[in-house]
């Protein structure tokens, strides 16, 4: 009985892991700060990314960046709230290649929504896959860690 007690508590653990996902982590796909721009070193530091990630975005047209007189770059919310997406849809597995399809068709018109809709249930539905193969991971990973403690207090 006490193995099935372990067996739960490490499954609750990998459900539901302390500190998950709060509001704050998705604020900045609704930046609504228009009057802000930033530098390169401050958009990269924002986004947890390498300066070099922005300028390879750049460079394969996911994101238009403004210059400013001197030449240096400035992102602008819109710009930035794409860059998160960008860097979350990345994060989550989804292949460059579908990033450009995806981005195209935002860039061409509404008329595409249907398709962009399309895309993002299937990403979803990856996504999903492998959050539960994820889960199952960590509750392995706790239930090894509960017997390892268990084992060491005796």
């Amino acid at each position: 009985m006490e193995q099935d007690e372990a067996l739960r508590q490490a499954l609750r653990l990998a459900v539901d892991p302390p500190g998950g996902v709060s509001i704050e982590a998705l604020r900045e796909l609704a930046r609504d700060d228009d009057a802000t721009e930033w530098d390169i070193a401050t958009t990269a530091k924002h986004l947890g990314v390498n300066p070099h990630t922005l300028r390879y975005y750049e460079r394969i047209g996911l994101v238009h960046v403004a210059r400013d007189a001197a030449g240096h770059r400035r992102y602008d919310a819109p710009a930035v709230r794409r860059l998160v997406f960008l860097t979350r849809m990345r994060t989550s597995g989804m292949p460059i290649s579908d990033l450009r399809h995806y981005i195209g068709l935002v860039d061409a018109d509404q008329d595409t929504v249907s398709e962009r809709m399309d895309m993002l249930l299937e990403h979803r539905d990856t996504v999903r896959a492998q959050i539960a193969q994820l889960q199952l991971a960590l509750a392995t990973t706790e239930y090894k860690i509960a017997t390892y403690q268990e084992v060491h207090q005796l």
